[in-house]
């Protein structure tokens, strides 16, 4: 399950800071967390070793876990979609019980986004 967890947070930290890497770099971090390829055959189809490959990746994880230490882009992004749901509940709610306090409180949050922002 850890394994799996750290496959999302890659493929996230790809998403958002993929366009950084090297390009041979990035096509191999590609082929191994977006499209599951395997060592063996990333370094058939690269002209590389499997320990080169796994070098390859290992480095790439490193940079893209910096930039978002530094930059906290998907940090960000998931406070902003959390926001986003909370007021899409309270806006349901609000609707169905006609409460004025559960509208101020989706204006407070999107008060909270623009400032984020």
């Amino acid at each position: 399950m850890e394994e799996v967890s750290e496959l999302l947070e890659l493929a996230m930290l790809y998403d958002f800071y993929g366009e950084l890497l090297k390009e041979h770099n990035k096509r191999v971090f590609e082929d191994y967390i977006l499209n599951d390829f395997s060592l063996s055959e990333i370094a058939d189809t690269e002209g590389i070793t499997r320990q080169g490959v796994h070098d390859i990746v290992k480095r790439c994880s490193k940079q893209l876990r910096g930039y978002e230490a530094k930059l906290h882009l998907v940090e960000k992004f998931n406070k902003t979609k959390k926001c986003v749901e909370r007021i899409q509940e309270l806006l349901q709610n609000s609707y169905a019980t006609g409460n004025p306090a559960l509208i101020k409180e989706a204006q407070g949050l999107t008060e909270e986004i623009l400032n984020g922002l």
